[in-house]
């Protein structure tokens, strides 16, 4: 009868054995299924980071600064819809916020080109002011100082834009509707 036990005893062993072998993940099979699919950053290029377009200067056809994005709206599948640029103020103090469709704007990669002279607009009797840009848009390029009527020649960055280009003077955006976040 002991025989008998123990010969039972080895048999259900084996069988529980044979069991959790069949269970053990395979190395080809389940565990590759398990991990992430990663993208590189060259299966982005050409895409830019919307952290970086947020803050980027604004500039009309006449490359006269007209404020800056403040911030992207988007639609609910994450396709961007409208720019809110804020125009007027001081260093972004008390600026008027509105919201231009994003499609009507342009993005440049190269610097604002130098046009104007050191100390334009600053004569007896002027009124201060240059219709044409002193390199106020961000870049992390160096910019050749003003009046030389060139910048530099440097290699645009591949994930932001230098400026964005919109088609309206500062007086004009001050006259559209302001934009307000509601809290619907």
């Amino acid at each position: 009868m002991v025989v008998k036990s123990i010969a039972a005893g080895v048999a259900a062993s084996a069988l529980l054995v044979t069991v959790a072998f069949a269970q053990t993940p395979t190395a080809t099979t389940d565990r590759g299924n398990m991990a992430p699919a990663a993208a590189s950053d060259t299966s982005f290029k050409g895409d830019w980071r919307t952290s970086k377009i947020v803050g980027l200067s604004v500039y009309n056809d006449q490359n006269q600064s007209i404020g800056s994005i403040s911030d992207l709206l988007t639609d609910r599948n994450g396709n961007i819809k409208a720019a809110v640029i804020g125009a007027g103020g001081v260093l972004g103090v008390g600026a008027r916020l509105v919201a231009v469709p994003y499609d009507k704007m342009k993005f440049v990669n190269e610097p604002v080109a130098y046009t104007g002279t050191a100390g334009a607009g600053s004569s007896a009797g002027g009124n201060g002011s240059s219709t044409t840009t002193t390199g106020a848009a961000p870049s992390t390029t160096p910019r050749a100082p003003a009046g030389t009527g060139a910048a530099p020649a440097a290699k645009p960055n591949p994930w932001h834009p230098d400026h964005a280009v919109y088609s309206a003077t500062k007086d004009e955006l001050k006259a559209m509707p302001e934009f307000k976040y509601s809290n619907e």
